[in-house]
């Protein structure tokens, strides 16, 4: 077939056949656009909206897609969380398992003979009034050989016991010599809560303290609540906030140091007010940085969570705490304390009914509105908490909140 009709191939120039090309490619454009029109009228859509349909139509899908993923990830967390946080709370539950005979407010020293424990009344009881007045505490005799040393002060009462084995050991038990070996004991202790206090801390994976701080955590080894011991439930709790920390993605360092700190006001004797007030004035003292603070601050609920880290040292105190087998108390104490705790609320006038809650941390109180106003309110439950401060014997504090509430009822009769 022909190119140019009418000429041989050898005189077409190369001029002829570029201008030839040139000619072919508009009209095939020409030909595309007519087709592009072609098919938009049809469609009954331009080509940018149709772009616009397609991409509309493409996120849809992906929409779809990505809800589906989602819904699938949800799925997959809810199965998983619940074997997950066993798995962690049993990991940090496993050292949190005690070896430590529980020690209250009663140590018990067995005596060899009853010669020693001639020495140890003195002359006209002259011994036994030294020891008691040179550490604080209270010495029990009976017919036994066994000597009780009574003292709410756990560290008072172990000088008293360290001081009486060496007496015991040495035999010259006389007034010069009980007064010696207890100032002696009394710096070897400041040396054992330093010991410690540094082991509690390396435990958890704490270093560089103040040293003044780390005594005091020392403290933690003489502490029990409920017969837990509190060295050992800082590390428990320490163990498991630290893993909740790293699974959150939380600020591990300040639950760290949060969970070692949150009861440091328990062994705070020389000062007054709860331990969460006494722990954050300490630590304010040793420029703990304050979101650390703020854990300590929150650990009980007094105020409200600033933060995901203070969170998680609750949680951990309250894992650690409440797990079966932690802490104990006599049922009977324990129903005779919230019975006292309501009929403290219950003897005011315009009280109706009062409720105490969480182990005694809280009472609710509901008052009659007829007698007590609004304006009333605050006051009487400012009595009530000083009444309760006054008669009820707790560690920590007791919330009280007043409720007055005024309803209006009116029966409407259908008619028929």
């Amino acid at each position: 077939m022909a190119i140019f009709s009418g000429k041989s191939k050898k005189n077409i120039s190369e001029i002829e056949i570029a201008s030839y090309l040139v000619k072919k490619e508009e009209e095939l454009q020409r030909r595309e656009e007519e087709l592009e029109r072609e098919k938009e009228k049809i469609a009954g859509l331009s080509r940018e909206e149709a772009r616009k349909l397609i991409l509309k139509e493409t996120e849809k899908k992906l929409t779809a897609e990505i809800s589906r993923k989602i819904r699938e990830a949800e799925e997959e967390i809810k199965a998983t969380a619940s074997e997950k946080a066993k798995e962690i709370l049993v990991e940090a539950m496993h050292h949190g398992v005690t070896d430590w005979v529980s020690e209250y407010t009663v140590s018990v020293i067995r005596l060899p003979d009853e010669e020693i424990k001639g020495r140890i009344i003195g002359r006209e009881g002259r011994n036994i009034r030294t020891i008691e007045q040179s550490t604080g505490v209270e010495l029990e005799l009976d017919e036994t050989l066994d000597l009780r040393i009574s003292s709410f002060d756990p560290i008072r009462r172990e000088i008293a016991r360290l001081s009486l084995e060496k007496l015991i050991r040495d035999g010259r038990i006389q007034p010069g010599r009980i007064e010696e070996v207890v100032a002696q004991t009394k710096r070897q202790m400041e040396e054992i809560l330093f010991e410690e206090g540094k082991r509690i801390c390396h435990e958890v994976g704490v270093y560089n303290l103040h040293p003044d701080l780390v005594k005091m955590i020392g403290r933690y080894k003489y502490r029990f609540s409920y017969g837990q011991n509190l060295a050992q439930h800082t590390i428990e709790e320490t163990k498991i906030g630290v893993s909740l920390a790293y699974e959150l993605k939380a600020d591990v360092n300040v639950v760290r140091l949060g969970c070692l700190l949150h009861d440091i006001g328990k062994v705070v004797t020389d000062e007054e007010g709860t331990h969460v007030e006494l722990g954050v004035d300490l630590l304010k003292r040793y420029s703990i940085p304050q979101k650390v603070i703020d854990c300590v601050a929150e650990h009980h609920e007094d105020k409200p969570f600033s933060s995901v880290e203070s969170t998680l040292v609750w949680i951990a105190d309250a894992a650690s705490g409440s797990r079966p087998g932690a802490r104990f108390e006599s049922h009977e104490e324990y129903l005779k304390r919230m019975t006292h705790i309501e009929e403290v609320a219950r003897a005011f006038p315009g009280v109706a009914e009062a409720f105490a809650y969480q182990a005694g941390r809280e009472v609710r109180v509901i008052v009659n509105p007829e007698e007590i106003s609004d304006s009333e309110l605050p006051f009487l439950t400012k009595k009530i908490a000083e009444k309760l401060e006054e008669d009820v014997g707790f560690v920590g504090q007791i919330k009280v909140v007043a409720i007055r509430e005024t309803r209006a009822l009116e029966i409407v009769k259908q008619k028929n």
